[in-house]
């Protein structure tokens, strides 16, 4: 576990002496920031002896709610668990009022018991190690799609694009336009000073298919580095659209009528010397690819909830949309759910297209990089590539339901061995409860449907 050392604070706090407070926080299954706000005078403490968190903290729904069942509230007294910070996570936030920093922190594998079976980071680190005890290096990059919302909703209560820079809210959008991403360069401006500044490499951005929809790219590396950097970039995103007057939105598919918003999981594989275990003059790529794309075939149904963890999720999934639709693979194709781009030999890599933007960055990429060791391990061919249109020649769908998903991975033998029984009672628990809630509420389509007809 990659715990931060106490020197680490003490240089920090000696090169900003302004820093009055200090935000400190652990990501849970649903990907949602929890934590406190310390005073400067409390760091060293956190540094030297950790912070005790409560255990309910990572068995919450997605609503904050406790999940009785989940092992964490009653049965354990709601124990104090502590946390430690991570290397290299200490930052500056820059457009807070108050002098502020923020500080990642996670569950220690034994003083933090019993949530540190929950903590998502110590899933995917138990992953990743498996892979590298056989040599195995995961590289990895997020592409992050979202929406900029205005702040103020229409006069249904409904959400809506944000203003451009004229005052204007276009109706339509141009994808890859640039006077699109002209019209938020002062929201761009900051928030590539803020990535810059806290070490997370972003790169291209591209205005996507819907109005006030945008992607950035972040550079690839490291698997579990990667990732942090995309669960701390989601936050920059979301402080700085507020700072500007708007809310970015990671939701799905927040409309019916436009495109929904994904995660793009980019994979190759390194050996110990960082060699592209994936480059090849072959745009397929070696048979080690290959073996990686059967495994997450084989393995997508059982993973599916981790990709799309929520009931809106399964929205997304429309044909022609270039979201995916059904267990398929192609090169330089994107109408499949696994991607093998063009480019550079030693570039050569997997792209995973089914997750939301809503996926828990660390949660998707244990469950890809679980199932491509499978793959590896037991050598599985996952077929011809699709060529052409693979929506019109997919010959097995992906559910379009959330318990569906909840099903299958409640169901998964794989799952139970690779992801581990104790952490998928507690998120089993927390979805399920999730899943009564959303299906108890009575709102705006009920309405529409059954008031007068039923």
């Amino acid at each position: 576990m990659n715990f931060a050392a106490l020197d680490e604070a003490r240089d920090f706090l000696a090169a900003n002496p302004d820093i009055d407070m200090i935000e400190l926080f652990i990501l849970d299954a649903n990907g949602v920031p929890r934590g406190k706000l310390l005073h400067r005078e409390e760091l060293l403490a956190v540094y030297a002896s950790g912070r005790p968190l409560p255990s309910t903290i990572l068995g919450l729904t997605l609503n904050g709610d406790d999940v009785e069942n989940s092992g964490l509230v009653w049965d354990v007294g709601d124990i104090d668990c502590r946390a430690y910070p991570l290397a290299g996570s200490l930052v500056r936030l820059p457009w807070r009022q108050i002098p502020t920093a923020a500080v990642q922190v996670s569950m220690h594998p034994q003083e933090g018991l019993p949530a540190s079976i929950a903590d998502p980071r110590h899933l995917l680190i138990r992953v990743i190690d498996g892979l590298k005890a056989e040599g195995y290096h995961p590289v990895m990059a997020c592409e992050l799609e979202f929406y900029l919302l205005d702040a103020k909703r229409d006069a249904n209560g409904r959400p809506q694009p944000a203003l451009d820079a004229d005052g204007g809210r276009p109706r339509t959008t141009q994808v890859y336009g640039l006077r699109e991403l002209e019209q938020i360069e002062p929201f761009l401006a900051d928030l590539y000073a803020a990535c810059k500044q806290q070490g997370i490499p972003a790169r291209t951005a591209i205005s996507e298919y819907a109005p006030g929809q945008v992607e950035i790219t972040l550079e690839h590396g490291d698997a579990l580095q990667a990732m942090d950097q995309a669960v701390r970039y989601k936050r920059l995103v979301k402080a700085l659209a507020h700072k500007h007057g708007m809310q970015a939105c990671f939701m799905a598919k927040p409309f019916d009528h436009l495109a929904g918003t994904g995660m793009h999981m980019h994979l190759s594989i390194a050996d110990a010397a960082g060699n592209n275990l994936f480059a090849s003059q072959d745009p397929a790529g070696t048979p080690l690819l290959r073996q990686a794309v059967g495994g997450m075939l084989a393995c997508l149904l059982d993973s599916l909830l981790l990709f799309c963890p929520n009931a809106n999720s399964y929205r997304r999934f429309q044909a022609n949309s270039y979201a995916p639709l059904a267990p398929t693979w192609g090169v330089d194709n994107r109408t499949v759910s696994l991607r093998v781009p063009g480019g550079p030999a030693n570039s050569r890599h997997i792209e995973h297209r089914i997750c939301g933007a809503d996926a828990n960055p660390y949660l998707a990429a244990a469950a890809i990089l679980a199932a491509s060791h499978h793959g590896l391990r037991q050598q599985l061919d996952p077929g011809e590539p699709v060529q052409g249109n693979g929506y019109a020649q997919a010959k097995q769908l992906l559910p379009t339901d959330w318990l569906t998903s909840l099903d299958a991975l409640e169901r998964s033998a794989w799952a139970r061995d690779t992801l581990g029984s104790e952490f998928l009672g507690v998120y089993l628990a927390v979805k399920r409860a999730e899943y009564r809630q959303f299906m108890a509420e009575v709102g705006e389509q009920d309405w529409r449907w059954y008031l007068t007809q039923a």
